[in-house]
């Protein structure tokens, strides 16, 4: 059984997709990120950055428990267990973690920026916005180019990369994105959204997800809370 802590973010969507791909058993602990339950020792315990998602295997490699946080580790972890999702020839295979960092590194962060200057900054800027608003849309771009030759992300066949920026697309709306620009990978994310996993994957936790509203929330997520070192 795995043991997955995690909330209804892009992250921990993620890992719940490529658990319902694989087909792996698993439990959901809440980590209510609003409530602050991110900052409680016994998380800390499974993901000392204070971030969620993170797994507890109790067969991990030597068929003893391990612990895992970093949701692109994850699911690293997840396709080595299962043989799954994850080439086994050098070429796809690092075709498949280039772009894997390719949302690591440049969707996950630049599209969370983004975010935040959009919908939760207390002032409505009009410098960051105008750059992740930007950035977001060079990102579309660069995966929609790659789309007009390739069925998916990293090559023909369905993977880790795929399921690592898909959740990251679902708020587009939110991104200053419109659809309309990018037709690739509008036919890419349709398709990926068609996935029974993936549909099961985004419903765990869904309905525990509430509206960043009161300030004690605000202060978990944005605040110098964040920051106290622990």
């Amino acid at each position: 059984m795995i043991t997955v802590h995690s909330w209804a973010t892009p992250n921990g969507h993620k890992v719940h997709i490529m658990l319902e791909e694989c087909g792996l058993p698993y439990e959901v602990v809440p980590v209510d990120i609003g409530a602050g339950e991110q900052f409680r020792p016994e998380f800390l315990r499974v993901s000392p950055n204070n971030k969620i998602p993170a797994i507890v295997d109790d067969e991990g490699p030597d068929g003893q428990p391990v612990t895992l946080f970093e949701s692109g580790a994850i699911l690293l972890y997840l396709a080595g267990k299962t043989g799954m999702l994850l080439p086994e020839g050098d070429r796809a295979r690092y075709a498949v973690l280039q772009w894997l960092m390719f949302q690591m590194g440049g969707v996950g962060p630049m599209l969370g920026q983004n975010h935040h200057f959009r919908l939760y900054a207390p002032e409505k800027l009009a410098y960051p916005i105008q750059r992740y608003t930007d950035e977001a849309r060079r990102l579309y771009g660069v995966m929609d180019r790659q789309l007009a030759d390739s069925a998916h992300i990293a090559g023909p066949e369905y993977s880790i990369a795929d399921i690592a920026i898909f959740p990251w697309l679902r708020n587009w709306q939110n991104q200053g994105i419109d659809w309309a620009d990018y037709p690739n990978l509008k036919t890419w994310f349709d398709r990926i959204a068609a996935r029974p996993a993936v549909q099961r994957g985004v419903a765990v936790l869904a309905d525990r997800r509430k509206p960043i509203t009161d300030e004690k929330a605000r202060e978990n997520l944005f605040g110098a809370t964040q920051y106290q070192r622990r």
